[in-house]
């Protein structure tokens, strides 16, 4: 009897780390996971002076169509833009000699010189803007000749060809109210092409 006794007490002293413990099963660790990779938005660098020409094509028209006519028309601009990340503002000075000629040989559309404000959106290698500001306006008109100021407003793009330079387009809608009190309302839409050069 004190055999069988001391064998079960042996066997529960042998069993109880068993008991308490038990087998351990090793908890596996979810996988560690990458942060989301944010992209930055595109981003170009448009602010400084700049210099270019441009080459272009002018639709003038009048109230009641007393004065209608169209032509080219060609000249300079240089202006300066203020990058602040995706908006770029920027004035502009032009001046272009034209070749517009009215119909029925009533004259033609000698110059226009343009300044300019411009709000623009930065998309990188590609800047679109709208832009507007004061006009003025040399014509031979039956004549005589005539000049007057006026407003325009319209669109444009460039394009960053590298560092230096730049592509781009603008098309532009002009209105004077009694041209050099002739009592026309004229009209002109201009579309060109431009070329910039950047410091």
């Amino acid at each position: 009897m004190k055999r069988t006794i001391a064998a079960l007490i042996g066997s529960a002293f042998l069993a109880a780390p068993a008991l308490a413990g038990g087998p351990v099963t090793p908890v596996a660790e979810p996988p560690l996971e990458a942060p989301p990779v944010v992209t930055p938005a595109a981003s170009g660098d448009w602010g400084g002076a700049y210099v270019g020409g441009q080459l272009g094509y002018a639709d003038v028209g009048s109230k009641g169509n007393a004065v209608t006519g169209d032509g080219v028309l060609g000249g300079v601009q240089a202006g300066y833009r203020w990058d602040l990340g995706s908006t770029v503002l920027g004035v502009e000075a032009d001046v272009s000699a034209a070749d517009a000629s009215f119909d029925g040989g009533a004259g033609k559309l000698d110059s226009l010189a343009r300044v300019k404000l411009q709000a623009g959106y930065d998309m990188g290698r590609t800047l679109v803007y709208a832009t507007g500001g004061a006009a003025y306006a040399k014509a031979d008109v039956g004549g005589a000749s005539l000049s007057d100021t006026g407003y325009f407003g319209g669109l444009g793009a460039d394009y960053a060809l590298n560092d230096r330079w730049t592509v781009g387009g603008e098309v532009l809608m002009h209105k004077f109210d009694n041209f050099d009190k002739s009592g026309i309302d004229a009209d002109a839409t201009t579309a060109a092409v431009k070329v910039n050069f950047r410091f």
